[in-house]
Parts: C-alpha cells; sequence; structure tokens
C-alpha cells in the first residue's frame, strides 16, 4: 500500500537523484547533452527536460502547479536553455518534497479525474495507484538519462535506494 511515507522516501529519492544526474551532466558540453543517443526523447537534455514537464503536469493535477502549455508530444522542448533547466529542476524538487511533506492517507484514499490530453478523454484512477506512476515515471526516465551518460563516458554513482537514502530505510 502507498503511504505518505513511501510519498516522502519517493520525493528524497527524486531529489537526490536528480541533482547526482545533473551533476554529470553538468561535465558534458552543451553539444554533448544535446547528441541524440537513441533515446525516447533522443538526448540526455530532452529527456531531462520531459522528466521535468511530466513533473509539472502531475503536480498540476496533484498540487496545483501551472500546467505546461507544451503538449506532450514536443515535452522535451518544455524548456530549451540549460541553466533554466537546472534552475527550475531544483525548485521543482524542493517543492515536490514540500508537497510529499503535506500528503496524508486521507489525500491518498481519494481518486483524481482530469483530462488526459495523452488519451485525449477524461480518466479517472485512484491518488495511490497515480503517486506510484508519478514516481515509477521518474525512475524510468532517469534510468535512461543515467545509461546515456555511462555512455557518455561519465562516472555515475549508485543508484540503488538503499544506498542513497541509507537514513531513510524502514
Amino acid at each position: 500500500m502507498i503511504t505518505p511515507s513511501y510519498v516522502r522516501t519517493m520525493a528524497a529519492y527524486n531529489a537526490e537523484m536528480n541533482r547526482r544526474l545533473y551533476a554529470n551532466a553538468n561535465n558534458l558540453t552543451e553539444a554533448e547533452r544535446r547528441q541524440d543517443r537513441a533515446g525516447f526523447w533522443h538526448s540526455i537534455h530532452g529527456t531531462l527536460v520531459h522528466l521535468l514537464w511530466g513533473d509539472f503536469q502531475w503536480m498540476s493535477r496533484f498540487d496545483g502547479w501551472d500546467k505546461p502549455a507544451t503538449a506532450i508530444k514536443d515535452s522535451d522542448h518544455f524548456v530549451e536553455d540549460y541553466a533554466e533547466l537546472c534552475a527550475k529542476r531544483i525548485t521543482a524538487d524542493a517543492n515536490i518534497t514540500a508537497w510529499a511533506n503535506k500528503v496524508d492517507d486521507a489525500w491518498l484514499d481519494v481518486d483524481l479525474t482530469w483530462f488526459s490530453g495523452a488519451a485525449q478523454r477524461e480518466v479517472s484512477a485512484p491518488k495511490r495507484f497515480l503517486v506510484t506512476h508519478f514516481f515509477n515515471h521518474q525512475t524510468h526516465h532517469r534510468g535512461q538519462v543515467h545509461a546515456m551518460l555511462t555512455a557518455a563516458g561519465e562516472k555515475t554513482d549508485d543508484t540503488d535506494m538503499f544506498l542513497v537514502l541509507p537514513g531513510m530505510v524502514p
């Protein structure tokens, strides 16, 4: 069962892994970050941008953030400037952590209904399920970035949650 503790743990993991991946991406040139590396969102930059877009999309539903005006098919262009992307990532992670600290069982027990641009219809689902999807989406695409960074020659650290957040192991 997804609990408030799970939400806080995943928010902390998300923020730390983003910090680590951006530290590695900062070692690359702009051209290296934008090089097509055969990922779904093509490049390291494009995948990092899509991740941020997804976070904004879900947090607009979960916590009232501004919904991105960019469509999903163009989500890898949500933020073009790398310095702006880095700043928005830091702010987003802090805001996700603040949201996670407010989540309680009563909030998780309610279904969420929204219009899905991807599905082109109204969708309803339990928030517990959607929060799982939210964090899974982050982990999935960070894994792609991790692989691209490794292929680019960056030495990346461990990604195992129990090693990344040893003080948070229940």
